[in-house]
This record gives C-alpha cells, structure tokens and sequence, in this order.
C-alpha cells in the first residue's frame, strides 16, 4: 500500500511547478496549489499583506506538501477512504475539489450504494465506498477513473478553451486523460483511435 508521502510524491510529478494559465479557471498553481486554496487557508506566502500571484510563485515545497496531507488528504476525508481508491479520488481532488467526491457518490448510487451527492466525504460515503469495493473488488477503482475520464472529456466538450487538455495539438490524448488512465487498468485504457473518435467533434 502506497503512503500518503508517496501519493503526495505522484501528484507533485504530475502537477511540477508555476503555472499561470489565462485558460486555467483555477488561476495561477505551483505544485497544483492554487490561488484559490492559499487565499481560502489564508497564506501570505511573502508576508505583504496580501495574497496574489507572487505568493503562488513562492510557495515552498515543504509547505505544498503540508496542504496535500492535511487539507486534501485528512480534512477530505480521503484518509478514510479504502486505501486502493486514496490515489485515484486524491488526485482528482487536487484537480477538481469537491467534484472528485461527487463523482465517487454518483459511482456509488451506479454499484447499489446510494449516497448524498454533495461533495462531501463523510463516514457514510466513506462506509459506501467500502462496501462497494467488497462487493467489486477487480473493477470499482476502474470504475472511478473511467467515470473521472468521461469528466474530463464532458468539460472539454462544454468548454473549448478546455479542450487543450483533454487533447493534444497532434491529437492524442491530453494531459487530463493521460492523468486519470494512470489509475485504470491497462485493458480499460482507451486506444488512440477510441479517443480520436470520443474528441472528433471538437
């Protein structure tokens, strides 16, 4: 089983450092911390009294890891998820928020373990999810990613400006894809054709 400084470790890979992009609704991030989540925790990175691009851009590793264990991790609730699903969901939260957690609600309901579908990870979502995992131990992790794949693909189609991420310029798979394939199964992946057909419309 991977520690949580392992999981941390992962995202840190995928995510690498500043980044300010004008198509990014999330604003500027370093190390997949974004603006938003340093004004909502409160930290003035640089100490001038307020909190804005700079302080992103400085932001130091270690404190980036110290939000991932404690506000993503252990303030989510992901710590008490079934330990095969913590990368996938952690992950996903690190790039959506609270849309990680309604989409494994939403797969709940779809596996016969119906949750309240608000995007917070509590101990009835918690227990659902270990239920579910009991009861489909070879595909529920699977499921979550396929489901966090479709996401992704269904805000590109919304979203043009979007599309950059779920599609390279070449036309393989974007970065959005690429990350949530990592946790599914080889034979679940989608094949270079498959995803041609899925982002034709665009």
């Amino acid at each position: 089983m991977a520690s949580i400084d392992d999981l941390i470790d992962g995202i840190l890979a995928r995510e690498g450092g500043f980044v300010n992009d004008p198509d990014d609704p999330g604003g500027a991030t370093n190390y997949g911390v974004t603006i938003g989540t340093l004004r909502r925790l409160g930290l003035d990175v640089d100490g001038d009294g307020d909190i804005d691009t700079d302080d992103v851009k400085k932001l130091p590793l270690a404190t980036a890891r110290k939000i991932y264990r404690k506000h993503y991790f252990e303030d989510s609730g992901i710590a008490g998820l079934p330990a095969p699903l913590q990368p996938s969901v952690l992950d996903m939260y690190v790039n959506a928020g609270a849309n990680a957690i309604k989409i494994l609600q939403r797969l709940l309901g779809e596996f016969g373990q119906p949750v309240a579908i608000d995007g917070l990870l509590g101990p009835l979502t918690q227990a659902a999810a270990a239920r579910a995992l009991r009861a489909a131990p070879d595909h529920f992790v699977n499921a979550y990613g396929i489901a966090r794949r479709n996401y992704y693909y269904a805000l590109a189609d919304a979203r043009p400006a979007s599309r950059k991420y779920a599609r390279r310029r070449d036309g393989g798979k974007g970065g959005w894809i690429l990350r949530a394939e990592e946790f599914i199964s080889e034979e679940y992946r989608l094949t270079a054709a498959q995803h041609a057909a899925r982002t034709g419309a665009w």
